[in-house]
């Protein structure tokens, strides 16, 4: 295995693929080194359970797991586009090494995994599972030391603008565009989130936005235009400026009945159904090249797992445009 990588504590036995193909059957779970490198994958992803560095209490570290554990409630075949994904080479690699209580240590685990799996997988499409939303700013760092030349675009489906304070809050999941930002990884203008609404946001972080230009668009802003328009009008623009764009899905920005197993619920946001348009809208495009699921706590979900069971379907919803472009 990458050295900053383990294997998942859960497998999925291997069975011989029919025609009705459930997704536990499809994505192959590698515990080796010679099993990551037998095929070329279309898509690679790994868990990153890191939870000790959200500012609310969080247990999005165990989302990776449960996220796997939801896969045989799906099948490969999408029926709103007619696409089957058994056609997909799916590895999973495991999951980053987390240490106990050096979040640091943890953070510069998550920014050396995405660079070697850019580098064993140029080819591959790699999709992180959170652990809360501090991990983007690793992975997108990560991607930025690779190639120091390119401009990377965020855009972004949260309710949050995440531009707190580093100086007040160090590396948490309330900072991690700042965090890019202040750090020089991506500029403000290259920034686009979707789906901010109410009264989740302060001045202060309007402000530093403003400021620094990032583009961002209200959830009832986004309704009156459409929101496939509204993400189909930012990847446009995103598409001029910068040479790859990389996605991340903050769960919080469904509805908290829609989504009641995340760390910062709330009423007002997105319908499940208006997220998974975004996310394929988002996969289509020739420049997105990398994603992340982040902030969903599972200890938090509903008996009946909407929140895990939303989360996945977004993953899928994904590949289904990875898929069709």
């Amino acid at each position: 295995m990458l050295s900053t990588l383990i294997p998942s504590g859960f497998f999925w036995p291997r069975t011989k693929l029919g025609l009705d193909v459930k997704m536990h059957e499809l994505i192959h779970q590698v515990q080796n080194e010679d099993e990551m490198k037998k095929e070329n994958w279309d898509a690679v992803l790994f868990g990153v359970p890191l939870s000790r560095s959200s500012i609310s209490v969080s247990g999005a570290s165990e989302f990776p797991e449960a996220f796997r554990r939801s896969w045989k409630g799906f099948s490969t075949y999408n029926l709103d586009y007619e696409r089957d994904l058994k056609d997909l080479k799916i590895a999973d690699l495991g999951d980053v090494k987390m240490h106990f209580t050096d979040i640091l240590q943890s953070h510069a685990n998550i920014k050396q995994t995405i660079k070697d799996v850019k580098r064993h997988f140029p080819n591959s499409f790699p999709i992180a599972i959170g652990g809360d939303h501090s991990i983007t700013a690793m992975l997108v760092s990560g991607l930025k030391e690779l190639e120091l030349e390119k401009e990377i675009g965020i855009l972004q489906f949260d309710t949050h603008l995440d531009l707190r304070s580093l100086d007040d809050h160090g590396p948490t999941n309330g900072t991690p565009i700042r965090n890019l930002i202040q750090n020089g990884m991506v500029k403000g203008e290259n920034v686009y989130n979707i789906g901010l609404h109410g009264f989740f946001n302060g001045q202060s972080l309007i402000q530093y936005a403003r400021e620094h230009n990032v583009n961002y668009i209200t959830l009832k802003e986004a309704r009156k235009q459409g929101i496939t328009e509204t993400v189909q009008e930012a990847l446009t623009h995103l598409e001029k400026k910068v040479d790859t764009i990389y996605v991340t899905v903050d769960m919080d920005v469904l509805d908290i009945g829609f989504a009641p197993g995340v760390p910062a619920s709330t009423p007002g946001g997105m319908r499940t159904d208006e997220l998974f348009d975004a996310v394929y809208s988002a996969g289509l495009s020739a420049k997105t090249v990398a994603m992340d699921i982040v902030c969903l706590d599972p200890t938090r979900d509903h008996q009946a797992q909407p929140t895990v069971k939303a989360g996945t379907y977004t993953f899928l919803t994904f590949l289904t445009a990875l898929m069709n472009r």
